[in-house]
């Protein structure tokens, strides 16, 4: 690990606007782009969290080494320039919340292996409901669930879903693949023709982003359709 966080190509993305506090240009970035995603650099992170600050409070931040930075007591960071007791305790809070989250055991999540476990999750909460309701299952590269977003609640005939809404889910939490439901309140999972072309579109998305649709799963009143399973897709 590096021991001084302000490397030379990180620095170098800072000095074009000389004018403003190193700060300034960090929050503005933060800002425009967001800091999730691992899209951030440190002083973009910094930024968001104690806001605008001398370039000598930041310079003294990132001269630090993380680990150490993160192990200063409250105290110990109100004695780097420019670091008054707001800005201590903001950042001795999200060291502490990131202790905790790595020690916090993670809950196993499942591990889709075909439609029969997709119906399997779903299938006792989808199958009564009155309205279509459009759902995007994202997965990591080994397939295991990390998330999951509701895109659409429908009319009794139609759940349109826009590629934009599904994908946006998927690029934010990093899925290397999604799987489509959604229920039928008729009770029937057969496939409207719009089901099918809807799906195909979003097929072809998928392909041009990177992310793969592995199927589309129709729930219907304790029976579940795969489009690929039927070569619909």
């Amino acid at each position: 690990m590096k021991e001084n966080l302000w490397d030379d190509d990180v620095l170098e993305k800072y000095t074009v606007r000389k004018k403003k506090p190193l700060a300034c240009i960090a929050r503005e970035n933060a800002v425009k782009y967001g800091v999730g995603c691992n899209r951030a650099e440190l002083p973009e992170i910094l930024a968001a969290l104690i806001g605008v600050v001398p370039d000598e409070t930041m310079n003294a931040l990132l001269s630090e080494n993380i680990q150490k930075l993160a192990d200063k007591s409250e105290e110990e960071l109100m004695s780097l320039p420019g670091v008054g007791k707001e800005k201590a305790l903001r950042l001795t809070a999200a060291f502490e919340l990131a202790r905790r989250l790595m020690k916090a055991a993670p809950a196993e999540l499942p591990v889709i292996k075909s439609p029969q476990d997709v119906a399997s999750l779903f299938m006792d909460e989808m199958r009564y409901l009155e309205q279509e309701r459009f759902r995007v299952l994202l997965l990591n590269v080994k397939n295991r669930l990390i998330g999951e977003a509701d895109i659409y609640v429908g009319t009794l005939n139609s759940t349109p879903a826009h590629p934009r809404e599904v994908f946006r889910q998927a690029i934010r939490r990093n899925a290397a693949a999604v799987i489509l439901v959604h229920n039928h309140p008729s009770g029937d999972p057969e496939p409207s023709r719009e089901d099918v072309d809807v799906t195909k579109r979003l097929v072809d998305v998928g392909k041009t982003i990177g992310i793969e649709v592995l199927d589309h799963v129709v729930i219907g009143d304790g029976r579940w359709l795969s489009m690929k399973a039927k070569c619909l897709i």
